[in-house]
């Protein structure tokens, strides 16, 4: 009888990891689904149909027991790491810092989004005028936020 609940353990175990940790088809449901089908097959060949039957619908029960427990909140909240992030975004440019008509280069490929380099600042910046390719100079149309609206300087 301890092997059968063994295994009955083992199939749930690997249940609640399908269904949790990796969900899919995954060998953990595949290896679930085995082992409780062999523990109640065990059962009704070892003790008779009686304990078999008996046996099926504690695992039955168990398994939805197990299951809705780990589902809950509380539950996964015990495990989670708890760490705040305190970092900020710079959230503008100052105008002593890039304005319009500054003039820079830029450091990606704008597609129309990339980044420049303008008074030694590296923001990212979106071209008015399409595609603007690697270290071509460019010239500040508008500030918006962080954001710099450019076009090729010699357009």
């Amino acid at each position: 009888m301890a092997g059968i609940i063994i295994l009955i353990v083992l199939g749930i175990l690997l249940f609640v990891i399908e269904f949790l940790l990796v969900p899919g088809i995954t060998i953990a449901g595949i290896g679930g689904l085995v082992l409780t089908v062999l523990a109640i097959f065990k059962a009704f060949n070892d003790f008779g149909t009686t304990t078999g039957i008996w046996v099926t619908i504690g695992t039955v029960v168990l398994s939805i027991f197990v299951i809705a427990m780990s589902l809950r909140a509380r539950t996964w909240s015990r495990l989670m790491l708890r760490t705040n992030i305190d970092g900020t975004v710079d959230t503008s440019i100052t105008e002593e810092e890039i304005k319009r008509g500054d003039t820079g280069i830029a450091i990606t490929r704008l597609a129309p989004m990339g980044k420049v380099k303008v008074n030694n600042i590296v923001r990212e910046a979106k071209s008015t005028e399409g595609y603007v390719n690697v270290n071509t100079e460019i010239v500040v149309v508008s500030v918006e936020g962080t954001r710099l609206i450019v076009k090729p300087l010699n357009k």
